[in-house]
């Protein structure tokens, strides 16, 4: 047996319950678009990529995170899709499309590694 509902109030900005009449929204598509960006502007790290930093006992700061972070939006900007990012005496392979660290080396196992996958290598 169907459970009958109520008429729907809230359909979100730009949208009525009433035909002919839509409101308008309080923000710019340009604004939510700031926001969703801000909102997912972090670098996160993959289980490997974190296992990689603890096993290497590598602790990144706000600043190395602010600089991470600075150097995935410009490898985006240049429409990378899998960058190297060289942090210091740190490699970190990024997919730069969902802001993920894939992997973490250490100067030592940078120096002796070759990196595959990559199109890009960012500089931080």
């Amino acid at each position: 047996m169907l459970k009958q509902i109520g008429p729907l109030t809230d359909l979100g900005p730009g949208r009525s319950t009433q035909p002919g009449k839509t409101q308008q929204p309080n923000t710019s598509f340009d604004e939510v678009l700031a926001q969703q960006s801000q909102k997912q502007g972090d670098v996160r790290f993959s289980a490997h990529a974190r296992e990689r930093l603890e096993s290497r006992n590598i602790h990144l700061t706000e600043q190395h995170q602010a600089r991470l972070d600075d150097a995935v939006n410009r490898a985006d900007q240049k429409g990378a899709n899998q960058s190297l990012v060289m942090l210091d005496d740190l490699a970190l392979v990024v997919s730069v499309r969902n802001r993920v660290v894939i992997t973490a080396l250490d100067d030592s196992k940078a120096k002796s590694g070759v990196f595959t996958n990559i199109d890009s290598a960012v500089i931080a």
